[in-house]
């Protein structure tokens, strides 16, 4: 019983990073642009955190602050993507490679330094008291429920269920069409990008306070490529992205797990579980079954910088 508890537990912490920077990059894929810089993102969310709550000893601030300085460099790479249709190739990898010397450099004065506040844990009355899954899902602290529950719902109903979200899915499969229809393409790219890029810098934020919880050279440990994986495999959608954050928070818990009961296998190959998850799963759909090659589809313009004078 508490081998299941401790791993449900573990696997809903663990797969709350990958959804929540997976979710980012549902927002920003979906209008059409390919933002490779989430793990770079994602690493200077984790320091600004750390940092942040080092200074102010409140976690909600230390979240908010990654929020806001993921939105900053958000904004930079909308502009040099959306404004200046720069290569969004080139410029997702500089985003990483740009977060990444940064934090490691800023970072160097918070090394092995534990967070001085984490988001507490909230016993949900009678629901916490469910056998295994009450005190693994039920006794999690805001961000899980809000990674979760509220964020994938309703951007599920932002895209799929209002006039908005038609929109915004027409600027990532045919943004000709929508600017024709009188919709403000580069805006919207601008916007969700920028807001996308804020929910990466998040998902570092919710590593250092609520996962780690402390800050390391090189903690994000390449969560951002998994999670611009997750996209692909969860079809650009956000509910399925989220539930394929938790299967891989499932793969990584299980490595934990292994290695502390120690298990007769290498902690190496336990280490790299969901790396190999990543590859596995986006491959043998695929292979296995042609129907994956559609739902896996995705908006026909991304990636694509949009010209109005050629349209």
């Amino acid at each position: 019983m508490d081998l299941l508890t401790g791993l449900f537990t573990t696997a809903f912490l663990a797969g709350g990073v990958l959804a929540l920077a997976a979710l980012g990059e549902v927002l920003a894929e979906r209008v059409g642009v390919v933002n490779l810089g989430v793990e770079g993102l994602m690493a200077i969310g984790a320091l600004t955190a750390i940092a942040t709550v080092s200074a102010f000893p409140s976690p909600t601030v230390g979240f908010l602050a990654a929020l806001a300085v993921g939105a900053l460099f958000g904004a930079l790479f909308a502009f040099a993507t959306v404004i200046l249709r720069a290569n969004q190739v080139l410029c997702g990898l500089a985003l990483t490679l740009m977060g990444n010397g940064i934090a490691s450099t800023i970072g160097r004065a918070y090394s092995g330094m534990p967070a001085r506040a984490t988001f507490p844990g909230i016993d949900i009355p009678l629901l916490s008291s469910i056998p295994i899954l009450g005190k693994a899902f039920f006794s999690q602290n805001i961000l899980v429920y809000l990674i979760y529950i509220i964020l994938p719902v309703a951007l599920s109903y932002l895209m799929f269920r209002t006039r908005h979200g038609l929109n915004l899915r027409a600027v990532g499969e045919n943004p000709a069409a929508a600017d024709a229809a009188g919709i403000p393409v580069n805006l919207i790219r601008f916007v969700y990008v920028t807001a996308g890029s804020a929910l990466a810098a998040g998902a570092g934020a919710y590593l250092t306070l609520a996962f780690v919880p402390s800050w390391s050279d090189g903690v994000v440990a390449g969560r951002g490529w998994i999670a611009v994986a997750l996209v692909i495999f969860a079809g650009y959608r956000p509910i399925p992205a989220v539930l394929s954050g938790l299967l891989f928070g499932f793969i990584t818990a299980l490595g934990f797990v292994g290695q502390a009961r120690g298990w007769p296998i290498a902690p190496a190959f336990l280490s790299m579980l969901p790396y190999l998850g990543t590859m596995a799963f986006i491959i043998v759909p695929v292979l296995a079954w042609q129907r994956m090659r559609l739902v896996m589809a995705a908006p026909a313009a991304i990636g694509v910088p949009y010209y109005r004078d050629v349209r």
